[in-house]
């Protein structure tokens, strides 16, 4: 599947591109091309530092607590609940633990510390695949919910609109909780329908069931909160759990006699490892995509939809926000550049500017997480986890509009 949208992307670039020289007459389309390519792949490099850094902190905590025995206690926690979701991993498998950190700390939108844990576990998954070239059904469900973005507090979202001077920042709060929660709940079913897994299972149910009443107690209790009482929650519990994590690590630690610089050490090394096997894939993907953009290709997409939207009849304010949705996919840095754009052409608490950012805070960067994730471990046939994360993207997205013409249209 990768292969074969990799090689999509350069083709339609090459299309699109000699349309715009032989019917637009624009001479210089292939030279922005070009320049496309070398500018991606010098981004790549870009974040290929961040992420040394970045892999190195955090897995260098993360052998203290696994040495500590936190990461298996959380494995054993969840065995009954992923043994179901995840039939082909053991029990007390040390991915289990590294899988629940993960995705609670993309819960808490902390994003620097979610890749790093994300990475090692599908380390740890592919100890478990028998052909290591392709992904596993446990590798695709995890990356899939990883892509269909787990955020519960959306602080950077928060930090645009307050930049852009919005009245109330957290005014998108609600609509990204409901809108993450959609893409999240679609990229469990796409994949339990591909997967054949039972839903229905009480364990699962009970699970579900819980994670739910939680959520919807969280939401009750926000809206008894002024904006300003929000966004400072939002900050101090994102910071306080960050550093929270660190300490609790720390002192689990040396509680359990661990040598805890030696450990950091050992676990550093590591994510230097992991670091230098993601350049490669970074670029092949980047770079691809970055033809994609300069060719045109994704503004005529664009152009396409609102003829569509106006020829059915409907309105068409929310379409000025499409190109977010259309760029997170693909690039995160685009489509934060233009999620700003659209706030300041249109205005930050515009109606197009809403819904833009919500679908930012409800989307996930799916082919970054593709190169990233499964490149760390080398996994070249992706099997149905592009078709199943993208479908999160697009329920991410329509979740994003309906709830915003909800809240307000």
């Amino acid at each position: 599947m990768l292969n074969t949208l990799w090689l999509a992307f350069f083709l339609v670039s090459a299309v699109t591109g000699l349309y715009q020289w032989l019917v637009l007459d624009q001479a210089d389309i292939f030279s922005r091309i070009v320049a496309s390519l070398f500018q991606m792949a010098e981004l790549s490099v870009s974040i290929m530092v961040l992420l040394f850094g970045t892999l190195t902190l955090w897995l260098g905590f993360l052998r203290i607590a696994e040495n500590a025995g936190l990461v298996a206690l959380l494995g054993r926690l969840l065995g009954p609940l992923f043994h179901r979701l995840m039939p082909g991993v053991p029990r007390n498998h040390p991915a289990l633990g590294l899988i629940t950190l993960n995705f609670a700390a993309n819960g808490l939108g902390l994003d620097n510390a979610a890749t790093p844990i994300g990475l090692r576990a599908m380390r740890e998954l592919q100890t478990l695949n028998p052909d290591p070239k392709s992904a596993t059904n446990a590798q695709i469900l995890f990356l899939t919910l990883n892509a269909s973005s787990l955020t519960v507090l959306p602080v950077t979202i928060f930090m645009y609109r307050a930049q852009q001077g919005a009245a109330d920042p957290t005014l998108v709060f609600l609509p990204i909780l409901l809108a993450t929660s959609a893409s999240s709940l679609a990229a469990l079913f796409s994949v339990a329908l591909m997967q054949r897994l039972r839903l229905h299972d009480p364990v699962v149910l009970a699970w579900l069931g819980s994670a739910a009443l939680i959520l919807g107690g969280f939401m009750a209790l926000l809206a008894t909160m002024s904006s300003a009482a929000i966004a400072a929650l939002s900050s101090l519990l994102g910071n306080l759990t960050l550093f929270g994590i660190i300490i609790a690590f720390l002192a689990v630690g040396a509680w359990k006699k661990v040598p805890v610089y030696e450990a950091f050490v050992e676990g550093a090394k590591e994510g230097f490892d992991i670091s230098k096997s993601l350049l490669p894939y970074l670029v092949a993907m980047l770079c691809a995509i970055g033809a994609l953009r300069a060719s045109g290709a994704l503004d005529a997409l664009l152009d396409i939809i609102r003829w569509l939207v106006q020829y059915i009849g409907m309105d068409t304010r929310f379409v000025d926000a499409l190109p977010t949705a259309l760029a997170k996919p693909f690039s995160g840095s685009a489509a934060r550049a233009m999620l700003i754009e659209t706030m300041q052409n249109f205005g930050v608490d515009s109606f197009p500017a809403l819904v833009a950012a919500t679908v930012q805070g409800s989307t996930e960067t799916t082919f970054y997480v593709l190169a990233v994730y499964f490149g760390s471990v080398g996994i070249q046939r992706a099997r149905h986890a592009v078709g199943c994360a993208l479908f999160a993207d697009l329920v991410g997205i329509i979740a994003a509009i309906a709830v915003c013409y909800w809240f307000f249209a």
